[in-house]
């Protein structure tokens, strides 16, 4: 900038009333800002489900080749051909669809017993200290218990039919949804709290629109954890005397050496598990639009 410029006087309106526009100054040549991820797919880069299917076809054509050379014998692992033409065969004769039924019934009674158990207790420990002084100690001191450890206490006091398998379900899923759901209490903002108080709300609003809200991250986290334990307390459970069910096949296959079928099972656990997480997922961009987080770069 010149010493005549910036002595200059300041523009007057002509008699249009617009701003006459000096000779030297030119308009800017701006860009629009375009985010990274629009870039990359205008690059010609594929999409992420492309990408993220990449790593398992590699895996699945490793084991194919692995089996076809003899690497990999087939009594120690069955060859993917070999694991679906035994799926397609389970399928078609209606067994894999019926076990499936069952398995699922049961994560699901489970999952609902255990889900009103463990956010009962945590509500009554985490919106009151007299709750915390009576509950706490108790939880806290039953979940260091291997809960698989219980199984012949529940055979005892259940029987060998459904109640044990459902009883160690809702078991595994109380504890995470109680460990979750009262961290997601206990760690809301005090000052939160005291905005609230000041805008007039009670016990009870304070609870409804601040304090629960609040917590529903951690109960969303509570829940992914509690559906990845009742699969796994499904399993150990349909161990128990199980006429039906997916791990009723897994123990007829281990009988028979069949490990084509046993891999089914565990792909079939794999992707129900799986869809479950999904799930879960879309349940948190719902439930928690509010909330913008982190969606990596």
């Amino acid at each position: 900038m010149t010493i005549g410029h910036a002595l200059a006087p300041p523009d007057i309106p002509s008699e249009s009333g617009k701003f006459p526009v000096p000779s030297d100054r030119r308009p800017l040549d701006l860009e629009p800002v375009v985010p990274a991820s629009v870039r990359g797919v205008r690059l010609g880069a594929p999409p992420r489900w492309v990408r993220r299917t990449v790593g398992p076809l590699l895996l699945l054509a490793l084991w194919q080749a692995l089996s076809a050379t003899g690497v990999l014998h087939a009594d120690v692992l069955a060859s993917p051909g070999t694991i679906a033409r035994a799926g397609s065969g389970l399928i078609a004769d209606g067994t894999l669809p019926s076990a499936m039924g069952i398995s699922l019934q049961r994560v699901a009674v489970g999952l609902v017993l255990g889900g009103v158990v463990g956010t009962a207790l945590a509500l009554v420990s985490g919106l009151s200290r007299l709750g915390e002084d009576l509950v706490d100690a108790s939880v806290q001191m039953l979940r260091t218990v291997p809960w698989v450890g219980l199984i012949p206490l529940f055979i005892i006091w259940l029987g060998i039919g459904e109640a044990p398998k459902v009883a160690l379900i809702a078991l595994g899923v109380a504890f995470h949804l109680y460990l979750n759901v009262y961290a997601g209490i206990r760690g809301v903002d005090a000052q939160l709290i005291e905005a609230g108080e000041s805008l007039g709300l009670g016990r009870w609003g304070l609870i409804r629109h601040v304090v629960l809200p609040g917590a529903l991250p951690g109960a969303m986290t509570g829940l992914r954890y509690s559906l990845a334990t009742a699969w796994l307390a499904l399993v150990f459970g349909e161990s128990v005397n199980a006429d039906a069910g997916i791990g009723f096949l897994m123990n007829q296959a281990r009988e028979f050496f069949r490990t084509d079928v046993i891999v089914v099972c565990l792909v079939v656990y794999a992707f129900l598990g799986l869809a479950a997480d999904v799930i879960v997922r879309t349940l948190e961009r719902l439930l928690l639009q509010w909330r913008p987080t982190f969606t990596g770069q």
